[in-house]
């Protein structure tokens, strides 16, 4: 029997009677919400608190956040809206340090936004209009990579996934988990091992989530339990998503891609990073120039409202760790697969007109 995908998932971010819109995604699963936003300032501190989170989605959010900014702004003068769209760029730049998604499209805002426009209001309709090619463009481009990435799956697998990558993580359809969608939709036989993903669990809570809404087969694991089922149970491959990917291929990512990465390498198991061009920062050599965010000590002392720890401990929360492209099988984007070499390869593929 043929699988047919839903026709149009919701939007994950979205521009709605003037406000940025977004999936309230601490939330879930529990409750579903949308959450919308009157100012980029408001739209700042969603990407902040991960109300809406994944690199593709930041950068979504950041596109519509600077068309926000436009929206509002009192500025009579193209060049006066000019210096509000730089202000809004620097206050959303300070959101988040890793995603490069997000400097991709204020960058690619405020270049926009140097082009010749006949007064204030053309400019504002022509920004909105390029925050919404942002957000149209990621949809169109997750299809493509779950379509590269299909082909990889074999027509059984049993596939472990890190994080969420979904449509949550994505405006539409999803990287990581877009492959398994798009492999799922090609009736594979596949069965999802969705690691928790601590300490935010947006494994256990958003991956398993999406996954169940389209009744795609999949067990929740522990994140310490993926070796095990690895060396007992057999599995085929790992799919997870990418934050920023240095120009040697050594990739930023959810905190334990790394560790998962070492022991899909102990276990001859590949090992995929899924992610779009725009997440591809030629200007960062290496995976040791990357800043990881260290977040707050409560999401490793709490889980959601109770407190799981003693009181007064030291903590450590990086939100991201570096995995070494030496443990990558490949890189699938919407230009294609890249594989080792990957410095040479890298290039060759950024170096194709989109």
């Amino acid at each position: 029997m043929t699988r047919t995908p839903p026709e149009e998932l919701v939007r994950t971010v979205y521009w709605e009677d003037g406000r940025v819109c977004m999936i309230n995604q601490p939330a879930l699963p529990l409750t579903y919400e949308i959450a919308c936003f009157d100012t980029y300032v408001e739209v700042a501190d969603a990407i902040r608190t991960m109300v809406v989170r994944g690199a593709p989605a930041i950068g979504a959010a950041a596109g519509f956040g600077m068309a926000l900014a436009a929206h509002k702004s009192a500025a009579t003068t193209v060049d006066d809206l000019r210096a509000d769209l730089k202000t809004a760029g620097d206050v959303l730049a300070k959101s988040r340090p890793t995603a490069v998604n997000l400097f991709w499209a204020i960058k690619r805002m405020q270049t926009f936004a140097q082009l010749d426009f006949d007064g204030v209001d053309a400019m504002k309709a022509a920004l909105l209009e390029e925050a919404q090619k942002i957000a149209d463009e990621d949809v169109e481009i997750n299809k493509r990579m779950g379509a590269n990435g299909a082909a990889l799956v074999p027509e059984k697998a049993t596939i472990i996934h890190h994080c969420n990558t979904g449509s949550l993580a994505t405006v539409n359809w999803g990287t990581a988990l877009g492959v398994v969608r798009s492999a799922f939709y090609d009736n594979k036989d596949v069965l999802v091992l969705v690691d928790e993903t601590r300490p935010r669990l947006q494994g256990a809570r958003l991956t398993s989530w999406e996954l169940k809404q389209e009744n795609i087969p999949h067990k929740v694991i522990a994140d310490g339990a993926s070796g095990h089922y690895m060396r007992t149970h057999g599995v085929d491959l790992c799919v997870v998503g990418a934050d920023r990917i240095a120009a040697n291929g050594d990739t930023a990512n959810k905190i334990g891609t790394y560790n998962l990465a070492v022991v899909a390498n102990a276990n001859n198991v590949p090992f995929y990073v899924v992610a779009p061009t725009s997440t591809i920062d030629m200007e960062t050599a290496t995976g040791d120039d990357i800043e990881i965010e260290e977040r707050g000590p409560d999401e490793v002392t709490h889980v959601r409202e109770s407190q799981i720890t003693p009181d007064d401990i030291e903590v450590g929360n990086p939100a991201f760790d570096v995995t070494p492209a030496e443990y990558i099988t490949a890189i699938v984007t919407e230009r294609g697969v890249i594989y080792p070499p990957f410095a040479e390869n890298i290039r060759a593929i950024m170096a194709q007109e989109s």
